[in-house]
């Protein structure tokens, strides 16, 4: 007999979202992982807020949907309160009801904005690899270290030249950034000068980072990854990968410029503050005599590509005669894994935000979202 094609609306309901939710999905194991993560957090998030007033969105809920933000590629904020509204799985990994309201946009930026200045997505980092589950899948003798650009959220219609010259030079040197043939800045004959989106052209103006700067994003750097590439607005982000399982334990956003990739890379190493010697893998970039020399002071083996085109490698046969040498360098390409995924899945191929401090809470935590999609498998082989 076939069914009639009738809506009914039941007064009430009495389903839960945690119905809803298939017993075997992926994001069940890895709510389990946040939540453990989120429950050690819980004094940071006590210093954050005050004792008194209205209570705000909970920060663990604001946090699992900035997760779910990075793990379905949601390109706003505000397409993302639109999803959580009808997303039933939304709703369950966030922590609301079938029922509840979902916050407003500018209320939920807000919120995020007071996690930021607590660097709360650094801290959340830690947290998921200081579960005793996950320090077992984790190498305390053996990195890699690796650096990426982040297209920056501002136009190069917006590059224009520092009101002070003299006073105010770009700290380093255009390191990969060269400059991008000029311009007189007024607009083409004929065109209207002002406006929004006005004309310009840039025929005649050289362009470098240390006369120009971004007026969106003041943090921005000109730069490009190589001779005859395009010189972009950018950041420059940062990882620290255990060679283990290929686990990114540190990240860091910098200025883009061509000693950004080493700079980092000892920040991050300082921080490790290893006990023992341990070994660094890296490409042909980190090949500077400078650079090696600062790993062997602070007990860190240089595992890097030799760069010998026209040059005299810092790494010599007392460290590449090893088998250790060669399977780091094997190892080491993993970390383009995680560079890939944070760009096409997590959404930052561009940045949605400006400057160092945001664009750089945001890479972090996306990084933290990227190892939450690995762990839970490598949990079930490693139990």
């Amino acid at each position: 007999m076939r069914g009639a094609d009738v809506r009914t609306e039941s007064l009430f309901s009495y389903v839960s979202c945690e119905a809803r939710v298939p017993a075997d999905h992926p994001l069940r194991a890895i709510r389990a992982i946040v939540d453990e993560a989120l429950e050690a957090l819980s004094p940071e998030f006590d210093k954050l807020y005050s004792r008194h007033g209205r209570p705000s969105i909970p920060p663990e809920k604001l946090l699992r949907a900035l997760l779910l933000q990075a793990f379905f590629t949601i390109r706003s904020e505000r397409q993302l309160m639109e999803q959580m509204d009808y997303n039933l799985m939304f709703r369950w990994f966030a922590g609301l009801s079938m029922d509840a309201p979902i916050w407003d946009v500018t209320v939920f930026t807000k919120n995020r904005e007071r996690l930021q200045e607590g660097d709360i997505a650094a801290k959340f980092l830690a947290a998921l690899l200081s579960q005793p589950r996950v320090t077992a899948l984790l190498s305390e003798d053996h990195f890699s270290v690796d650096g990426t650009l982040i297209e920056a959220w501002a136009s190069i219609k917006g590059f224009k030249p520092k009101a002070d010259r003299a006073d105010s030079p770009d700290k380093g040197d255009d390191g990969g950034s060269g400059s991008v043939p000029p311009a007189s800045g007024a607009a083409p004959e004929g065109k209207p000068a002002g406006g929004r989106n006005a004309e310009r052209d840039f025929h005649g103006e050289k362009r470098s980072n240390r006369t120009h700067a971004s007026t969106s994003d003041p943090d921005a750097r000109l730069y490009k990854k190589g001779r005859g590439a395009a010189a972009r607005l950018c950041h420059m982000g940062h990882f620290l990968m255990e060679n283990r399982h290929g686990l990114i334990v540190d990240t860091e956003l910098t200025l883009a410029t061509g000693t950004a990739e080493r700079e980092a890379a000892l920040s991050m190493l300082r921080r490790r503050n290893a006990r023992h010697r341990i070994t660094v893998a890296a490409d042909k970039a980190y090949d500077v005599a400078g650079f090696v020399a600062d790993l062997r002071s602070i007990k860190v083996t240089p595992h890097v590509a030799q760069n010998t085109t026209n040059r005299r490698s810092a790494i010599d046969g007392r460290t590449t005669r090893h088998a250790g040498y060669a399977l780091s360098q094997r190892i080491r390409k993993r970390i383009e894994e995680g560079f890939g995924w944070i760009k096409t899945c997590g959404g930052l191929s561009k940045t949605r935000h400006r400057g160092t401090e945001r664009v750089g809470w945001s890479f972090t935590l996306t990084a933290a979202a990227c190892n939450l999609i690995r762990l839970p498998k490598l949990i079930e082989i490693k139990g």
